[in-house]
């Protein structure tokens, strides 16, 4: 009975170790556009699935967790100003009990740098909460090296 009980059990973790999908609703991709006069623009672009939302870097305190890039600082680039996002969408979500800023589809984030060399990475992090009409994933950090050898 009790080994009846314990293939049971087994055979229940495989099923639902196999069920289990990890969520990976965003897609990241990044790029660096040359403007000349040693200048470029970083471009971070997140694809995010149908029915899927990020957050603005901007929110309320007390808000979902706001996107939050930065980068490392180096000897090859200095920042030229803060990032640039378009303007989120903005809605009152019933679960903060305020307005929330946030983005569907597609969010492009800009940098703009002064370039030092065209040699080595530019490296740098993000974390980002996503979320759809349901669940939200926990908030997630990446780290990111763009070569700048690709500066076009």
């Amino acid at each position: 009975m009790i080994r009846k009980i314990i293939l049971n059990v087994v055979l229940l973790f495989m099923f639902q170790s196999v069920n289990a999908q990890i969520l990976k609703p965003i897609k990241w991709s990044f790029a660096i556009k040359n403007l000349g006069n040693s200048e470029a623009i970083v471009f971070i672009k997140a694809t995010i699935d149908g029915g899927w939302h990020i957050y603005s870097q901007k929110q309320v305190v007390g808000g979902p967790v706001a996107t939050h890039i930065s980068f490392f600082k180096s000897k090859e680039f200095d920042m030229i100003g803060k990032i640039l996002e378009p303007k989120p969408i903005q809605k009152y979500d019933q679960i903060y009990k305020m307005n929330v800023f946030y983005f569907e589809r597609e969010v492009v984030f800009q940098q703009r740098i002064k370039l030092k060399s065209t040699s080595g990475l530019l490296k740098g992090s993000l974390e980002y909460m996503a979320c759809d009409n349901n669940r939200c994933i926990p908030p997630d950090e990446i780290e990111f090296n763009i070569p700048l050898n690709n500066v076009k």
